[in-house]
């Protein structure tokens, strides 16, 4: 049986980005993402109501204008997750994040790739690799998250910190790429996030 495009995405293969019904879907989220961020936040009400729409959900989430994502139903969040300004979610794969999560101004997250080659870049060929985030994890501003990564609970990435392998639990993580620089205590208070 052959597979549609969007099944090829999903399954981590690589796939036609300008494919009929991706486009179609991409449009989708492009419209909910325009409502969102012309809505103003007074409007708790109305934004929550468009935010579950794109996500396909019923969620608490909370996110700031401007938004940006590719589909929005790859995006699971668990509760207590906030997004601040201007971040952006490419979610062509599925991307997973637990509960009380936070991203500072201009996150990325991006599940989708393209090949090296240039002839088949030029196709339209991209893939796409799941991102999982733990629970209790805290993006600094500007951080990328590349695809088919995954990070642990309790986990905290400065800013500006590129994102290309795993990150363990418990960890807080700088640079490009991002590594450890020390591991959080269970019972660690440090209400300042300062660096000891």
């Amino acid at each position: 049986m052959v597979m549609t495009e969007k099944e090829k995405m999903l399954s981590g293969l690589i796939y036609q980005a300008w494919d009929e019904e991706l486009t179609a879907e991409r449009h989708s989220a492009k419209g909910l993402c325009f409502k969102i961020n012309q809505t103003c936040p007074t409007q708790k009400d109305v934004r929550q109501g468009l935010i579950n729409e794109l996500l396909g959900y019923n969620s608490d989430a909370w996110i700031e204008s401007p938004f940006n994502c590719d589909y929005g139903y790859n995006i699971k969040v668990g509760s207590g997750f906030y997004i601040n300004h201007g971040c952006t979610i490419l979610d062509a794969a599925p991307i997973t994040i637990g509960d009380n999560c936070l991203l500072a101004p201009g996150v990325v997250i991006s599940t989708a790739g393209h090949p090296l080659d240039p002839v088949e870049r030029a196709r339209g060929d991209e893939f796409a690799q799941a991102i999982t985030i733990g629970n209790d994890v805290w993006f600094g501003a500007n951080v990328t998250v590349c695809p088919g990564v995954s990070i642990g609970d309790n986990v905290v990435v400065g800013a500006g910190s590129v994102v290309v392998k795993d990150l363990p639990s418990n960890s807080v993580c700088v640079g490009s790429p991002a590594k450890p620089i020390r591991y959080l205590q269970e019972d660690e208070s440090n209400p300042r996030g300062e660096c000891k």
